[in-house]
């Protein structure tokens, strides 16, 4: 792919002299900054701007991209001719294909052959196209170019990048690589996060999807890339509305916003919830990777350090406490009205060699390990002199330098030695947060995966019987299949009799759990279909009352009554597992029972998971003190949670057919556990 980025000579397919057209702007954004060889083809025209115009494909030198911009029916010939004449890399700007509905579909399809069988690379199709600052290459038929720099930025929507562009124009933002990612049919992001890995130019990605194509190996190539490089997510379609208009936006299939939640974690990506922290996150992650110790703050402006102190508190960040030697330093050299604790406060009435003095001192401080410097412009302060100051030091700076026109050429400054400028103290404590995480995530040790030895043939023989009598969901025998995967169930059977049900209850002991088992009653409580806490006394008349309001429930069938030992200790938890279209297994964790949609304390993985992320899924939940134990409990078996989870991990790598899984409630104990009830759906 070194050749699609870093191309010695472009062919401009469809280009044209007809002002106004995406031929005609493809081919003038190239010539106007590329000094490689640039071929346009087109039948109609012997010469376009003063270049050679060539009628075909076929009929050009060698090349080593070709930007395409032809109707949608005419890309597959153009492919066609690309493999005959040797070219491996393409960009195809045309729309008409999966984002158009079934036909455009079809045509996408052959497209993805071709390039397949030909091993053509191909961004697109109906993309803006991709810019390389570095090259001074734009192939898209956007105006404008950003400044240089180190930031690449794949984006699944091309007129997000037209105005991201002009937007960091007048901020002077700088990029590496700019791609429009479009339908992605062939090239997909992962791809594109893998070639750069390599690319000495880009120091961050930057992300804007809508959609992953393989979820399982961008989370494998995002940790791989993420040790090295940041990269920096936005995701959008998290609702029902947002999903739906991500899919017919660019036919990618959305999915659950919770697996791609879970899964950024694991890939240890830093997500954005709007463009103002994708911009902040990577422009910080670009300069800062990583710093030792905690925040110190220098002002000249009160309100704004106590803004600043606050949001570390908000973000997971730590003042830092200085040494008795650093406040006896800052003494000497501020008014006695200063504040020489952090934050530290100069004054308003602070010319730029007391500041200077100041931030010298508080950088030589052990406990700081990077430094927020906050200036408003008054009359005193001298901001040139200023960022000097602030260049010269040895630890991670970010400044918040708080004005326009006055502080303008003192921001530039700054940028140019790598420092970042927020407007807001807040939003440079939230960047702060983001170099924090990714310090802290990319430390982390990949556990190896744990599997256990297992008896597999029990639930493939249930799912096979499933399978032949069409089945969905699973009631009794599902217990059966956790039984088998080492998973401890409360002692239980099945009686389709009331006197089956007394005979097994006297087996178990009293007193006793009764409820429905019915493919078609999911929550067996809201319709009188569960007894608890069964007598002898009551274990026919509580099967034949089960029974009658079970009978009440349209088309429901009806397989019986499971009697169940009642267990009254311990806590209730949830483990579950939802199976997500892109990443596949989305394992949960939550405190359990009948709430447990009420108060959505829940965290989620996907599978497979190690021992160190099944203990991540636990402490991640607010009820985690609970467990511990509080006021005087005793802690709860974690270690049995732990396994229950690496077991319904294993279960479902290894049996794709279970779509949905759910063990609610596990009782733990202070020592063990019992899984009540256990239900899957398959598909």
């Amino acid at each position: 792919m070194h050749r699609l980025f870093e191309p010695e000579s472009v062919a401009v397919v469809g280009a044209t002299p007809k002002e106004g057209k995406v031929g005609n702007t493809l081919l003038k954004n190239i010539i106007s900054g590329f000094r490689g060889d640039v071929y346009p083809v087109n039948p109609s025209y012997t010469d376009i701007l003063g270049f050679k115009c060539y009628p075909s494909i076929l009929d050009l030198p060698e090349v080593d991209l070709a930007v395409i911009a032809v109707p949608a029916k005419a890309v597959i010939e153009c492919l066609k001719q690309c493999s005959e004449r040797g070219i491996k890399n393409t960009v195809v700007i045309s729309a008409g294909f999966k984002e158009t509905g079934r036909e455009g579909a079809l045509l996408e399809s052959e497209l993805v052959k071709i390039c397949r069988d030909y091993g053509i690379n191909l961004i697109g199709p109906n993309c803006l196209g991709i810019i390389n600052t570095h090259l001074n290459l734009n192939a898209t038929f956007s105006k404008d170019v950003p400044p240089k720099g180190e930031i690449a930025f794949l984006s699944q929507s091309g007129a997000f990048i037209i105005a991201i562009i002009d937007w960091a124009i007048s901020r002077n933002i700088g990029f590496s690589k700019i791609v429009s990612l479009g339908n992605k049919a062939v090239l997909n992001e992962t791809d594109l996060v893998e070639w750069l890995e390599g690319d000495t130019q880009t120091k961050v990605l930057m992300l804007y999807l809508e959609g992953i194509e393989d979820g399982s190996r961008f989370i494998e190539t995002a940790r791989r890339v993420s040790k090295d490089k940041p990269i920096v997510v936005m995701k959008s379609g998290r609702t029902e509305a947002g999903a739906r208009a991500a899919s017919s936006h660019t036919g990618s299939l959305a999915g659950s916003y919770t697996a791609f939640q879970a899964a950024f974690q694991q890939a240890r990506v830093i997500q954005a919830n709007s463009i103002e922290e994708l911009f902040d996150y990577s422009q910080i992650l670009s300069s800062i990777h990583e710093f030792e110790g905690k925040i110190a703050i220098v002002t000249n402006s009160g309100g704004p350090g106590v803004m600043a102190a606050d949001a570390t508190d908000t973000f997971g960040l730590n003042l830092a406490s200085f040494d008795r030697k650093t406040v006896e330093e800052l003494k000497k050299v501020l008014p006695p009205e200063a504040s020489v604790y952090n934050p530290v406060d100069v004054l308003g009435d602070s010319d730029a060699e007391r500041f200077r003095k100041t931030v010298s001192i508080v950088a030589e401080d052990s406990d700081v390990g990077a430094i927020v410097v906050i200036l408003t412009p008054t009359a005193q302060i001298d901001f040139d002199e200023a960022a000097n100051s602030i260049i010269e030091l040895r630890k991670p700076v970010v400044a918040c330098f708080m004005g326009g026109k006055n502080v303008l050429n003192s921001v530039e400054k700054l940028k140019e030695h790598r420092i970042v400028n927020f407007f807001d103290p807040v939003r440079a404590m939230r960047a702060l947060s983001a170099v924090k995480y990714y310090q802290e995530s990319r430390r982390k040790k990949r556990a190896a995966i744990q599997l256990f030895d297992v008896d597999r043939r029990t639930p493939a023989r249930i799912i096979e019987e499933v399978k032949k009598r069409r089945i969905k969901v699973v009631g009794e025998d599902a217990l059966k299949i956790i039984e088998s995967y080492g998973i401890r169930t409360a002692p239980y059977g099945l009686a389709r009799t009331a006197e089956e049900a007394m005979e097994l209850a006297e087996e178990i002991g009293y007193p006793v759990a009764m409820k429905v088992v019915s493919p078609h009653i999911i929550h067996k409580s809201d319709v009188g279909c569960v007894k608890i806490n069964v007598g002898k006394e009551e274990i026919r008349k509580s099967f034949f009352d089960i029974i009658m309001r079970a009978e009440n429930i349209a088309n429901a069938r009806i397989d019986g009554v499971l009697v169940q030992k009642m267990v009254k200790d311990g806590k209730e938890v949830i483990v579950g597992m939802k199976r997500d279209p892109q990443f596949g297994p989305l394992l949960m964790f939550g405190m359990g029972g009948i709430y447990v949609e009420v108060f959505r304390d829940v965290s989620f993985r996907i599978a497979p998971i190690s021992r160190e992320d099944a203990f991540e899924m636990i402490r991640s939940v607010k009820a985690y003190h609970i467990l511990r134990g509080v006021r005087g409990e005793r802690s709860l078996d974690i270690d049995s949670i732990v396994e229950i989870l690496l077991r319904i991990s294993q279960l479902s790598i290894e049996f794709p057919e279970i779509l949905e899984m759910e063990i609610n409630p596990v009782k733990v104990f202070e020592k063990g556990y019992y899984a009540i009830d256990f239900r899957i759906i398959m598909g």
